[in-house]
Formats: C-alpha cells, sequence, structure tokens
C-alpha cells in the first residue's frame, strides 16, 4: 500500500539518495561514450514518484533531466523511461513544465503499471538492444519501490546481462529482515533470492548483529546476480540510519559489471557519505542525518585509520615491485570499497613514510609524489 504522505516533504535522506543517483548517470553516460558511441543512453526508473514533493524539492526524476539538460551531448543521446502506478499523471505534468516535448532529441516516455503485475515491463527491461555485438542502448534502471514487491532478481539479472546495463536498488532491509522468517512473505523472498533463499533463511539465524545481518542480505543479493550471470558482478551498498534512532534505515544497492563503474560509484558514495567507517567486511559507506547537527563526531580520524589499513595492505601486496599509480589503482580497487582518494592519499602516505619512491615519466612539474596516472610510477621498497 502506497504511503501518501512520502512525498509531501524531502527528507535529507530522500534528497542524498536523489543526489547519488543523479550524479552518477551523467558520469555514466560519459563512461559508455567513451567505448563507443551508442544510438541512445537509457535512464529508467520504475517507481518515479511525481518528480516534485509538496514542499517544492526535486526528486530523482526531475535531477536527472536536469544534469543531461545541462550537458550538450546528453540531450542529444538520453531517453527517459519513468513509471508509476500512481504519480504517472503528475510526473508528466511536473516534467514537461521544465522540459516540454523536443527539449530531448528523444521524448520521454512515463508508463503508469504495477511493476511485478506487468509483463510488459519485463518485456521492456529484458530488451535486447544489441546489433553487430553492441549494446545501442545501455542503460540505468533504478527501482525504488516502497516495499519489495516488484523486485524480481531473474528478470533484472537479465537486464544486468547486456553490455552497459547497470542497477540501483533501494533496499528497505527493516521489512526484508523479518520477512525472511515469516512464511507470508516467502513467495517474495524467493523472487528476490531465487538461487539462496533456503540456504539464506538458515544461515541468517547465525548472525547476531543486525548490522552483520543486514550485510550478509546485501551480499546474498548481489552474490544472486553472479550466479544468474556466471562473471563477476560488483555490488556496492551505501546506508542510510534511521533520522531518530541508531539502526539502519535502508540501502541503495549499485550494480554492475564494469570495474570503472565500480570505480566511479565509490567516489559518488565517499562524497555523501557523512559517517566514518571502517571498510571491515560489514560497514560501508553510510549516511546518518543524525551527524549534521553533531560536531563532535570526527570523521577524520576514521578516515585516517581506512587509510593506515589500505597503507599496510598496498605495501605488503605490491613490496619489491615498480608499478605505475595508475596500474596498481585499477589493479586493486576491483577488491574492496576504497575509492581513488583513499589510494591516492594511502599511497602518498608511504611516500612520506619512504616506504616508496616515484617519478613520473611524463616531463612534466608536479608538486606532489604521487598522482594516480599512468605516468607516475612507483617503486616499492
Amino acid at each position: 500500500m502506497i504511503d501518501n504522505t512520502f512525498f509531501e516533504r524531502q527528507t535529507l535522506s530522500s534528497r542524498v539518495k536523489a543526489s547519488i543517483v543523479s550524479e552518477y548517470f551523467p558520469k555514466y553516460c560519459k563512461i559508455i561514450v567513451k567505448g563507443y558511441m551508442p544510438n541512445r543512453i537509457g535512464y529508467f526508473d520504475l517507481f518515479a514518484g511525481p518528480g516534485v514533493y509538496e514542499d517544492g524539492n526535486c526528486s530523482t526524476p526531475l535531477l536527472v533531466a536536469k544534469n543531461c539538460f545541462n550537458d550538450r551531448l546528453l540531450k542529444k543521446k538520453v531517453w527517459m523511461v519513468f513509471n508509476d502506478k500512481e504519480y504517472s499523471t503528475q510526473l508528466q505534468e511536473n516534467f514537461l513544465k521544465l522540459y516540454p516535448d523536443g527539449t530531448f532529441a528523444f521524448n520521454p516516455h512515463f508508463g503508469h503499471s504495477t511493476v511485478g503485475e506487468c509483463e510488459a515491463i519485463d518485456r521492456f527491461i529484458t530488451q535486447n538492444h544489441m546489433e553487430n555485438g553492441k549494446n545501442e542502448c545501455p542503460a540505468v534502471l533504478f527501482i525504488d519501490p516502497f516495499g519489495y514487491k516488484g523486485i524480481n532478481t531473474a528478470t533484472l539479472s537479465k537486464f544486468l546481462s547486456y553490455w552497459g546495463n547497470e542497477l540501483f536498488i533501494f533496499i528497505n532491509t527493516k521489512r526484508i529482515n523479518p520477512a525472511l522468517e515469516n512464511e507470508k512473505f516467502e513467495p517474495l523472498m524467493r523472487c528476490l533470492f531465487p538461487q539462496s533463499y533456503e540456504n539464506l533463511k538458515d544461515l541468517i539465524r547465525n548472525k547476531r548483529s543486525v548490522s552483520e545481518r543486514l550485510q550478509f542480505i546485501i551480499d546474498h543479493l548481489g552474490m544472486e546476480y553472479e550466479k544468474f550471470l556466471r562473471k563477476k558482478v560488483y555490488y556496492t551498498a551505501f546506508k542510510f540510519q534511521e533520522e531518530d534512532i541508531e539502526t539502519t534505515s535502508h540501502f541503495i544497492l549499485h550494480l554492475t559489471k564494469s570495474e570503472r563503474g565500480f570505480d566511479l560509484i565509490k567516489q559518488i558514495y565517499n562524497d555523501f557519505a557523512n559517517v566514518g567507517t571502517i571498510f571491515d567486511g560489514v560497514n560501508t559507506y553510510t549516511f546518518d542525518v543524525k551527524k549534521i547537527s553533531n560536531p563532535v563526531e570526527d570523521l577524520f580520524d576514521i578516515a585516517s585509520e581506512n587509510i593506515d589499513v589500505l597503507k599496510e595492505k598496498l605495501y605488503v601486496e605490491y613490496k619489491g615491485r615498480e608499478i605505475s599509480a595508475l596500474d596498481l589503482f585499477e589493479e586493486h580497487q576491483q577488491k574492496g570499497l576504497y575509492c581513488r582518494k583513499h589510494y591516492t592519499n594511502a599511497l602518498r602516505r608511504l611516500a612520506y613514510e619512504n616506504k616508496i619512491s616515484s617519478f613520473f615519466t611524463d616531463n612534466k612539474q608536479h608538486n606532489v609524489k604521487v598522482l594516480l596516472i599512468k605516468e607516475c610510477i612507483l617503486n616499492f621498497k
């Protein structure tokens, strides 16, 4: 059932969620066109909402449109498809007020189907756009349901299988966590975890802390896609804490087959996280609105600890080797949550501690010892 008060006022957490997706999409498009120029690039939102909250703040659809409108290439290439059973007409009105038909080379589509009950949606998102070995409509699919009905992992895996396609899934862990132990929700949970439901249901009981349980759910969902695709899938979660109590509210889960996409989402997550967390296999990038009014929280100590951990890992793994800074980053960043900023700072600390030496091959004057570029050569002592 839809909560009709949800779009009255935009919370800070909702604003961060919308900003993550809307900041990511244009940069994703730039990665795509560096490979080749497809006929169009898709942004598909299956639970789009009205586009504007009653307090006047824009939600994800209009923020994505704004970022595309401000880029000449994206105005020509991006095709936006929005769906919402309740708010499709309202979204169309709000969208066309700002961006009338003809603003974009491909006019947006506004649907009003029920996800999970509409075969046309399933056919649309699994449509094969491959021509001569190239995907002529690579796309980002954002699925942000109020619950978890409509998330069919098998269908979404088919979408993800095509070159360039990526997923953002909003996950309400408060609902999924108890649903795994309630037989009433078994059909829905089997749609979400079609290959690991039985195993997950049994194993999760052994996880003592809530954080462990939630991360276990995220990991199993990510691994579902790897099983379907039979190849590496990079899945990265961003955690939102409740606004009034010390518990997790929900996650955004990003899935990609691309190392470049994995690199990019970690940069975006790092920009919006405001809670210092140690990447220990349980914690991830986190936003907590309560910390905004709490200046006592010292993020820098936590960030520094992450960098120190990464620094030691790099020194152990690369000791005695010569390698370019960019090659090291691209090779190692696939293994964990650390972003470019973490690697840059970790390598500069190693240089400061005289554990590595560096030189540049581009004959340019550099004011720092390490940059993540091909021309920066590192020697681990």
